[in-house]
């Protein structure tokens, strides 16, 4: 039976720029399997509409940041797969955090149930450059 979370982007100090439903197949899932199915739903959208900017969890190797999303260089169809081993590393270098029901998920293999008003919060960290 499908299931659907709230997804909110955000990063440190700012608002929400984001928010959005995810449906997923199943009501427990593992922070990979959401991480997957958020990374494959946008790749997917960006591809068969091809807009100006991408908004998605991990900009693209070859993609220029703009206010809020970013712009790839030459229009080109996303690799899903590509997309979702940058977004697990970045989840694994702490520079996103994923926030269920306001608390932090420590690994890919932790899960939890998706009920009613389950919200996601992916929060980007900024790396600052010279500590």
């Amino acid at each position: 039976m499908a299931a659907t979370l709230t997804i909110r982007d955000e990063t440190p100090g700012a608002q929400s720029f984001r928010e959005w439903s995810l449906e997923v197949l199943t009501e427990r899932l593992s922070v990979r399997e959401l991480i997957e199915s958020r990374v494959y739903q946008e790749v997917q959208d960006y591809n068969r509409r091809q807009p100006a900017e991408f908004h998605g969890l991990v900009q693209p190797s070859d993609a220029e940041r703009t206010l809020n999303g970013c712009r790839l260089k030459k229009p080109r169809q996303l690799d899903w797969h590509e997309q979702r081993d940058r977004a697990i590393a970045a989840f694994e270098s702490n520079q996103i955090l994923v926030l269920i029901n306001d608390r932090q998920a420590e690994s890919l293999d932790q899960e939890f149930d998706v009920t009613p008003g389950t919200e996601v919060t992916f929060l980007r960290l900024t790396l600052l450059v010279g500590g």
